[in-house]
Protein backbone atom coordinates (compact mmCIF):
# COMPACT_ATOMS: atom_id res chain seq x y z
CA UNK A 1 0.00 0.00 0.00
CA UNK A 2 2.72 2.39 0.82
CA UNK A 3 4.00 2.23 -3.03
CA UNK A 4 0.27 2.85 -4.27
CA UNK A 5 0.55 6.28 -1.42
CA UNK A 6 4.25 7.04 -2.60
CA UNK A 7 2.80 7.15 -6.70
CA UNK A 8 0.46 9.43 -6.45
CA UNK A 9 2.42 11.83 -4.49
CA UNK A 10 4.73 11.91 -7.67
CA UNK A 11 5.00 15.55 -9.69
CA UNK A 12 3.77 13.93 -13.02
CA UNK A 13 4.67 18.21 -14.64
CA UNK A 14 8.37 17.78 -13.41
CA UNK A 15 8.37 14.28 -14.08
CA UNK A 16 7.32 14.73 -17.67
CA UNK A 17 9.46 18.01 -18.14
CA UNK A 18 12.63 15.56 -17.08
CA UNK A 19 11.32 12.87 -19.79
CA UNK A 20 11.24 15.63 -22.54
CA UNK A 21 14.66 16.96 -21.55
CA UNK A 22 16.36 14.20 -21.64
CA UNK A 23 15.04 12.87 -25.05
CA UNK A 24 15.89 16.53 -26.27
CA UNK A 25 19.61 15.87 -25.00
CA UNK A 26 19.74 12.22 -26.52
CA UNK A 27 18.95 13.74 -29.89
CA UNK A 28 21.45 16.63 -29.01
CA UNK A 29 24.49 14.09 -28.29
CA UNK A 30 23.21 11.66 -31.58
CA UNK A 31 23.58 15.17 -34.06
CA UNK A 32 26.96 15.81 -32.27
CA UNK A 33 28.03 12.62 -32.97
CA UNK A 34 26.31 12.38 -36.32
CA UNK A 35 28.53 15.79 -36.77
CA UNK A 36 31.90 14.61 -35.48
CA UNK A 37 31.22 11.33 -37.42
CA UNK A 38 30.66 13.28 -40.62
CA UNK A 39 33.98 15.50 -40.16
CA UNK A 40 35.86 12.24 -39.51
CA UNK A 41 34.62 10.57 -42.23
CA UNK A 42 33.63 7.11 -40.12
CA UNK A 43 30.73 5.77 -41.09
CA UNK A 44 28.34 4.89 -38.43
CA UNK A 45 25.23 2.54 -39.43
CA UNK A 46 22.37 4.98 -39.34
CA UNK A 47 24.39 7.44 -41.47
CA UNK A 48 24.91 4.34 -44.02
CA UNK A 49 20.91 3.78 -44.01
CA UNK A 50 20.36 7.88 -44.61
CA UNK A 51 22.79 7.49 -47.33
CA UNK A 52 21.32 4.60 -48.92
CA UNK A 53 17.81 5.74 -48.51
CA UNK A 54 18.75 9.47 -50.50
CA UNK A 55 20.88 7.70 -53.04
CA UNK A 56 16.88 5.67 -53.69
CA UNK A 57 14.92 8.70 -53.35
CA UNK A 58 17.25 10.29 -56.06
CA UNK A 59 17.09 7.09 -58.31
CA UNK A 60 13.55 6.29 -57.74
CA UNK A 61 12.97 10.38 -58.95
CA UNK A 62 15.34 9.76 -61.95
CA UNK A 63 13.60 6.49 -62.90
CA UNK A 64 10.16 8.27 -62.72
CA UNK A 65 11.31 11.16 -64.78
CA UNK A 66 12.54 8.44 -67.30
CA UNK A 67 8.96 7.07 -66.88
CA UNK A 68 7.09 10.25 -67.73
CA UNK A 69 9.09 10.93 -70.68
CA UNK A 70 8.47 7.92 -72.31
CA UNK A 71 4.87 7.87 -71.20
CA UNK A 72 4.62 11.12 -72.85
CA UNK A 73 6.25 10.12 -76.17
CA UNK A 74 4.47 7.66 -76.40
CA UNK A 75 0.82 9.49 -76.11
CA UNK A 76 1.87 11.83 -78.62
CA UNK A 77 2.84 8.44 -81.07
CA UNK A 78 -0.64 7.42 -80.29
CA UNK A 79 -2.57 10.52 -80.97
CA UNK A 80 -0.52 10.62 -84.33
CA UNK A 81 -1.45 6.59 -85.23
CA UNK A 82 -4.98 7.81 -83.99
CA UNK A 83 -5.08 10.65 -86.40
CA UNK A 84 -3.95 8.16 -89.57
CA UNK A 85 -6.27 6.08 -88.78
CA UNK A 86 -8.80 8.71 -89.32
CA UNK A 87 -7.67 10.00 -91.95
CA UNK A 88 -7.43 6.62 -93.67
CA UNK A 89 -10.84 5.31 -92.47
CA UNK A 90 -11.89 9.08 -93.90
CA UNK A 91 -10.49 7.64 -97.16
CA UNK A 92 -11.76 4.16 -96.91
CA UNK A 93 -15.38 5.96 -96.81
CA UNK A 94 -15.34 8.00 -99.68
CA UNK A 95 -14.03 5.62 -102.01
CA UNK A 96 -16.74 3.57 -100.74
CA UNK A 97 -19.30 5.89 -101.47
CA UNK A 98 -17.78 6.71 -104.53
CA UNK A 99 -18.23 3.15 -105.37
CA UNK A 100 -21.91 2.71 -104.64
CA UNK A 101 -22.70 5.83 -106.72
CA UNK A 102 -21.20 4.70 -109.26
CA UNK A 103 -22.13 1.15 -109.55
CA UNK A 104 -26.32 2.21 -108.81
CA UNK A 105 -25.11 4.99 -111.28
CA UNK A 106 -24.11 2.48 -113.59
CA UNK A 107 -27.26 0.41 -112.41
CA UNK A 108 -29.92 3.47 -113.73
CA UNK A 109 -27.94 3.87 -117.16
CA UNK A 110 -27.90 0.06 -118.16
CA UNK A 111 -31.68 -0.21 -117.61
CA UNK A 112 -32.26 2.87 -119.20
CA UNK A 113 -30.50 1.55 -122.05
CA UNK A 114 -32.48 -1.32 -121.69
CA UNK A 115 -35.29 0.37 -121.81
CA UNK A 116 -34.69 2.50 -125.05
CA UNK A 117 -33.63 -0.44 -126.83
CA UNK A 118 -37.16 -1.69 -126.73
CA UNK A 119 -36.27 -4.92 -124.51
CA UNK A 120 -38.61 -6.09 -122.25
CA UNK A 121 -38.83 -5.22 -118.86
CA UNK A 122 -41.31 -6.03 -116.20
CA UNK A 123 -42.89 -4.22 -113.36
CA UNK A 124 -40.37 -5.06 -110.84
CA UNK A 125 -37.40 -3.65 -112.79
CA UNK A 126 -38.93 -0.60 -112.89
CA UNK A 127 -39.67 -0.38 -109.34
CA UNK A 128 -35.88 -1.58 -108.40
CA UNK A 129 -34.68 1.03 -110.64
CA UNK A 130 -36.78 4.07 -109.10
CA UNK A 131 -35.99 2.83 -105.65
CA UNK A 132 -32.16 2.72 -106.69
CA UNK A 133 -32.40 6.42 -107.95
CA UNK A 134 -33.90 7.46 -104.38
CA UNK A 135 -31.08 5.78 -102.60
CA UNK A 136 -28.73 7.37 -105.45
CA UNK A 137 -30.12 11.16 -104.44
CA UNK A 138 -30.33 10.34 -100.61
CA UNK A 139 -26.37 9.65 -100.81
CA UNK A 140 -25.50 11.97 -103.66
CA UNK A 141 -26.97 14.61 -101.05
CA UNK A 142 -25.52 12.86 -97.66
CA UNK A 143 -22.32 13.69 -99.00
CA UNK A 144 -23.20 17.36 -100.57
CA UNK A 145 -22.42 16.14 -103.75
CA UNK A 146 -24.51 17.02 -107.04
CA UNK A 147 -26.44 14.86 -110.00
CA UNK A 148 -25.55 15.54 -113.32
CA UNK A 149 -25.36 12.03 -114.90
CA UNK A 150 -28.11 9.94 -114.47
CA UNK A 151 -31.39 12.58 -114.49
CA UNK A 152 -31.91 12.14 -118.32
CA UNK A 153 -31.83 8.30 -118.21
CA UNK A 154 -34.32 8.56 -115.37
CA UNK A 155 -36.71 10.92 -117.40
CA UNK A 156 -36.65 8.53 -119.72
CA UNK A 157 -37.13 5.07 -116.89
CA UNK A 158 -39.79 7.28 -115.67
CA UNK A 159 -41.90 8.15 -119.09
CA UNK A 160 -41.34 4.60 -119.91
CA UNK A 161 -43.13 3.01 -116.90
CA UNK A 162 -45.72 5.97 -117.03
CA UNK A 163 -46.28 4.23 -120.60
CA UNK A 164 -46.15 0.51 -119.29
CA UNK A 165 -49.02 1.32 -116.53
CA UNK A 166 -51.19 3.52 -118.60
CA UNK A 167 -51.10 -0.28 -121.15
CA UNK A 168 -51.88 -2.01 -118.17
CA UNK A 169 -48.62 -3.57 -117.13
Amino acid sequence: MEHITAFTHIDFTAFFLTAFAMLLGIKAILSALEWAAGKLGLEIKWLRKRKEERRLLLQTSQELSSLQARQEADRKRSDKRDEEIRTDIKKLTDMFVDKQIDDMRWEINNFATTVSEGRPCNKDSFTHCIHTYEKYEKILKENGLENGEVEISMDLIQEAYRQKRKEGF
